[in-house]
């Protein structure tokens, strides 16, 4: 196994993890579809269905720092195991839950449960592939996130057509339980693995060490906003924006919640196989990036403007370019020593979080400024505000990392 295959990798690899991350993005995404349901149940409006679907970012975001050393001391396989057998524990609690406060402390156990997901996956991508391989492996394996959120839309939507939300999140429990195994039992330890022996409190101080470095806070605000601002659509509010701007019904809102989802899924793969072959030319990582975040931009402003809003051709081209951002993750941590990785990337991941966190319970409460008519629907001026500024941000951070340093080969 000194010299495994890209069979076996993947195999071995990065199949188990998938299914984790896989996961991770189904719970993510699950309530832009089951949103009415639990607004009719809990009888919540758009602030506190924001503040709930939000929670998951939090207990994510909060358990990124100790998430990277745990990855760099103990591996990614053992980790990522026991954490999704907390997001089942969490599954299994919204099920039972009967008011919104026990929805919460579900959604959060299943944020933290999630919370490596991806990182696990990029600690193990590090280990077992060459640097050069980074961007076209990380893309690629982000298909399974786009699987996620593809299974969270019209199967979600058909599953509670015929039962009730609580069954669905019953057997999304199961399913958690099975990825954890698959991961526990499948793959296998890296030999002659380089772990972290330090002391807690030596890798503690190096995290922050990292925090203060400007190389991380060159490139955290836009990667904060990007992915911040489109996990928090995606997640949660593409749904009421089409039922509430594109006035459509349900079943129609989950098709093109699907067609979104799809594009996801090719926008990760996409990116991944981009970047790779556009690196081999010579243009660098942080160009590709860049070019994708003014695209970006161009969706969220016809967004904001809501001109044809169901149009399918809108919502791919948001799911292709909502992610391009995630080139920062590879960027990063190319910067620093391979055994570093798993702190860099988590606490790059910890404050994209936690923002997110604040981007999606910020949009709910933002969106209820707005009165609601008679049908329970938010005017269009709301959305209208609220990716307006989506967009305003995006762009000022996209100039902050633009800005020329001293540093900077040129």
């Amino acid at each position: 196994m000194t010299n495994p295959t890209m069979a076996f990798i993947a195999g071995r690899v990065l199949l188990p993890f998938a299914c984790g991350y896989f996961m991770s993005y189904l719970f993510r995404s699950v309530n832009a579809v089951i949103a009415p349901n639990l607004q009719r149940d809990l009888g919540i409006g758009a602030g506190d269905l924001g503040t709930l679907t939000a929670t998951y970012f939090v207990a994510f975001a909060a358990f990124q720092l100790p998430l990277g050393i745990l990855l760099d001391r103990f591996g990614p396989r053992r980790v990522q195991a026991c954490l999704l057998l907390s997001a089942a524990a969490g599954a299994a609690i919204f099920a039972l839950g009967s008011n919104l406060g026990h929805l919460v402390i579900g959604r959060a156990l299943i944020g933290f449960g999630v919370a490596g997901g991806l990182m696990s996956a990029m600690k193990a991508i590090a280990l077992w592939l060459p640097k050069e391989r980074w961007a076209l492996a990380n893309g690629v394996f982000m298909t399974a996130g786009g699987l996620g959120a593809l299974a969270a839309t019209l199967p979600v939507e058909l599953a509670i057509e015929h039962a009730h939300w609580t069954v669905l999140f019953w057997a999304l429990a199961g399913m958690t339980v099975f990825a954890a195994a698959m991961i526990f039992f499948v793959v296998p330890e890296r030999p002659n693995e380089t772990r972290q022996t330090d002391s807690l409190g030596k890798q503690f101080r190096e995290c922050v060490a990292f925090l203060r470095d400007a190389r991380f806070w060159r490139i955290a605000p836009v990667s904060i906003i990007g992915m911040g601002s489109g996990m928090s659509i995606q997640g949660l509010w593409a749904g009421p924006y089409l039922r509430d701007v594109g006035g459509l019904d349900r079943a129609s809102a989950a098709e093109l919640l699907f067609v979104l989802a799809a594009a996801l899924t090719a926008g990760f793969t996409l990116t991944g196989i981009a970047a790779d072959r556009l690196q081999r030319r010579g243009f660098p990582l942080s160009r590709t990036m860049v070019w994708g975040v003014v695209l970006y931009a161009v969706v969220l402003a016809v967004m904001a403007s809501a001109v044809d809003p169901t149009t399918p051709l809108l919502w791919i081209a948001f799911g292709i370019m909502c992610n391009t951002t995630v080139l920062a993750y590879p960027i990063l941590s190319g910067q620093f020593l391979p055994e570093q990785a798993g702190r860099v990337n988590t606490l790059l991941n910890g404050v994209v979080f936690g923002f997110t966190f604040v981007a999606q319970a910020g949009m709910g409460w933002l969106i209820d400024l707005w009165p609601r008519n008679a049908q329970g629907s938010y005017p269009p001026e709301a959305y209208q505000w609220t990716f307006g500024l989506a967009l305003l941000l995006l762009l000022l951070t996209l100039g902050w990392y633009l800005l020329p340093r001293r540093t900077d080969a040129r």
